[in-house]
C-alpha cells in the first residue's frame, strides 16, 4: 500500500462537472489500494471574487482579514468534492488547514510553514478514509488564519508529503507534464518524461507557471517524489527528481516572464561603495531585484540598471526617490514593457555554444537584447515585451526544431 498526496488547482475543480472527474482520479487510486491525501484549490476565479468583494467594502483590508476571506474559497472545494466521493459509497472526510496542524508563521497573505501535524490525517487513513485538505491555508501562534501566498496549494501538497514521507505527491493541472515550452503558444513544444529538481526550479522562478518554485524549492530539500500531470487526460506525466539523463539534451526549457519591470538609475556618484548603497536601500525595503547592469564610468557618474517584480515598482521607486541624495543619481528611468526569456538545462554545464545559440536565435528574429545575466544551468535575457512570443519560438525552433 503507498501513500499518494494528490493536488488539484482551482481551474480542475471549478463547477460540478469538473469535481466529478477530480473524483473519479481521487477514488480510482484509492481503490487500487492507496491512502490518499488530496489538497485542493479554490473553484475557479473564486479568489478574484472574494478579492472584489473585499475592495467592494474596503479598498486597504488589513491582510489578517483578507486571510480569513480568502481561506473560504478552499473550504468551499474541499466540501464540495468530498460530498462528491460520499456520493459514490466512499469514505471521505475534508479538514481545513487548521484542523490538520498546517502551523505558519504570521507573515499574513505570504506565509511560510513551520510545521505540518500529521496526527489527524493519520488517524483518519487508519479509518481507510480518504483525506481531503484545504490548500493554500494554515494557522498562526495566535490562532489566525493564514494563507500562503502564490502557489500555496502546491506548497501545501509538497509540505504534506514530506511530512508524512510519502511515496508520490501528484500535482494535476490543466496540462499533462511540463513543456519545453508553453504549449499554449509555442509551436512544437514537447512533454519531458522527467526533469530536475534545479531545472523546475529555475523553470518555475523564471515565469513557468506549471509549478511554484516554493513547492520545488520544498520537493528539494525533503527529496519528495513529484509527478506532474492532467487532471483532464488520463496520460503519463512528467516526474521531478533529483537526478535524470541529461545527456540527451544541452537544454529542458523555456521560460517567458511578464512579471518584470526594468529601473534605470542615471547619473549615479562614480566611487566606491556606491552600488552596496543603492541595494542596500532596495534591500531594507525587502526589494528582489534580478538581473544588474553596471555601465562604465563616464563624466565622474555611472548607470546601474536591474530588473523587479512588477508589484514592487511604486516602493521600488519612492525608496529611491528618498534617498536621492545620498545616492547622488539624477533621475530613474522605469520601462514595465519588458519580458524575461530564459533557457534552462543541466546539460548547460558541460556543452560549449549554448549562448551563441541562443543569441543567434534572437537576431533570426529580429529581437533585440537590453540585459543579460547567467548561471550554470540558465541564460535569462530582457527584451521589448512586443516581441517575447517571437523571441520564445524562435529559441525553441533553434534548440528542438527538427
Amino acid at each position: 500500500m503507498a501513500l499518494i498526496v494528490q493536488k488539484f488547482g482551482g481551474s480542475s475543480v471549478a463547477n460540478a462537472e469538473k469535481i466529478k472527474r477530480v473524483a473519479g482520479i481521487i477514488t480510482d487510486t484509492y481503490k487500487a489500494g492507496n491512502d490518499v491525501v488530496v489538497v485542493l484549490s479554490a473553484q475557479g476565479d473564486t479568489t478574484d471574487d472574494l478579492i472584489e468583494k473585499a475592495m467592494e467594502i474596503n479598498p486597504k483590508p488589513s491582510k489578517r482579514e483578507m486571510d480569513m476571506l480568502l481561506s473560504t474559497g478552499e473550504q468551499i472545494s474541499i466540501s464540495l468534492c468530498a460530498m462528491c466521493i460520499e456520493g459514490m459509497g466512499i469514505p471521505v472526510i475534508s479538514l481545513t488547514g487548521w484542523q490538520i496542524g498546517m502551523i505558519t508563521n504570521s507573515t499574513y497573505s505570504n506565509a511560510r510553514i513551520k510545521k505540518v501535524g500529521c496526527d489527524r490525517i493519520r488517524k483518519e487513513l487508519d479509518k481507510r478514509r480518504i483525506v481531503i485538505v484545504a490548500g493554500f491555508q494554515g494557522i498562526n501562534k495566535y490562532d489566525d488564519i493564514t494563507t500562503l501566498g502564490r502557489g500555496g496549494s502546491d506548497t501545501t501538497a509538497v509540505a504534506i508529503a514530506a511530512a508524512m514521507h510519502a511515496d508520490l505527491c501528484q500535482i494535476y493541472t490543466d496540462v499533462d507534464g511540463v513543456y519545453t515550452a508553453d504549449p499554449r503558444k509555442v509551436q512544437g513544444a514537447r512533454k519531458l518524461q522527467e526533469i530536475t529538481y534545479d531545472e523546475m526550479l529555475e523553470l518555475a522562478s523564471m515565469g513557468a507557471q506549471v509549478l511554484h518554485n516554493r513547492s520545488v524549492e520544498m520537493a528539494k530539500r525533503y527529496c519528495v517524489d513529484l509527478e506532474v500531470l492532467s487532471s483532464y487526460q488520463r496520460v503519463p506525466g512528467t516526474k521531478v527528481k533529483e537526478v535524470t539523463n541529461m545527456e540527451q539534451t544541452k537544454i529542458s526549457g523555456i521560460a517567458k516572464d511578464n512579471d518584470t519591470v526594468s529601473i534605470g538609475i542615471v547619473g549615479l556618484k562614480d566611487e566606491p561603495g556606491i552600488a552596496f548603497k543603492l541595494f542596500r536601500v532596495l534591500a531594507a525595503k525587502k526589494i528582489n531585484v534580478d538581473i544588474i547592469l553596471q555601465s562604465a564610468a563616464k563624466d565622474s557618474s555611472q548607470d546601474i540598471s536591474f530588473t523587479i517584480s512588477k508589484n514592487d515598482t511604486e516602493a521600488c521607486v519612492n525608496a529611491l526617490e528618498e534617498y536621492k541624495s545620498v545616492l547622488g543619481f539624477s533621475k530613474i528611468i522605469v520601462n514595465t514593457k519588458v519580458s524575461k526569456i530564459s533557457i534552462v538545462g543541466a546539460g548547460m554545464m558541460s556543452a560549449s555554444g549554448i549562448a551563441a545559440l541562443m543569441f543567434e536565435a534572437l537576431y533570426d528574429a529580429k529581437v533585440n537584447i537590453s540585459m543579460i545575466s547567467t548561471s550554470e544551468i540558465k541564460i535569462s535575457v530582457i527584451v521589448d515585451e512586443q516581441y517575447a512570443d517571437r523571441a520564445v519560438q524562435s529559441i525553441h525552433n533553434k534548440f528542438f526544431g527538427d
